[in-house]
């Protein structure tokens, strides 16, 4: 059995979940996510909770099981409290604004490169070198933060670019003097 499959998922006040054939949409005080669940899993809602069950032990299933569950999870999660990824730009000249609703960074190109965050999803910049992307849907959040840190990569010889806020960079020394 699933560790994570066979765990419930609390609804908590205020959020409302909609299962119509396989298709759960969850409203909450952020905004509403829908998803196209599998469609062997077995999703029930009941007593205030969400259920998910599998039909049998073939190894797609229990595969499905923890995947359908967590997924589940994130959109309950997201509506509730959302999601949020911190980045942050190390290098000299590297420095984010705000022009409207659009990300405007520049980071040692020749031009400014420039991200508009999609539906239901804002880009905050505390400072210069801080920048906030917060959304209700999980996945969206961390493509759009991915996106944004492909942008520059931190190299490992004096750690520039973009990465995100607590990660480690592993330093490489560098070239050896010449004798």
């Amino acid at each position: 059995m699933s560790r994570i499959g066979k765990l419930p998922v609390n609804i908590p006040d205020g959020v409302q979940v909609n299962l119509q054939d396989n298709l759960i949409t969850v409203k909450g005080p952020k905004g509403e996510l829908k998803k196209q669940l599998h469609p062997e899993m077995i999703v029930k809602v009941e007593e205030g909770q969400i259920v998910v069950t599998r039909p049998s032990d073939d190894k797609k299933h229990r595969a499905l099981h923890g995947l359908t569950r967590s997924l589940i999870f994130n959109m309950v999660e997201g509506v509730t409290n959302g999601y949020q990824k911190n980045l942050e730009l190390v290098g000299v000249g590297y420095r984010a604004q705000l022009q409207g609703n659009k990300l405007v960074l520049q980071v040692g190109y020749s031009h400014p490169v420039e991200f508009e965050p999609g539906k239901d999803m804002t880009i905050e910049v505390p400072a210069q070198n801080k920048i906030i992307v917060k959304g209700i849907d999980k996945e969206q959040v961390g493509a759009l933060a991915a996106n944004i840190r492909a942008v520059r990569e931190p190299e490992p010889y004096k750690g520039k670019g973009i990465k995100y806020e607590g990660e480690i960079i592993r330093r490489k020394a560098g070239k050896a003097g010449a004798k």
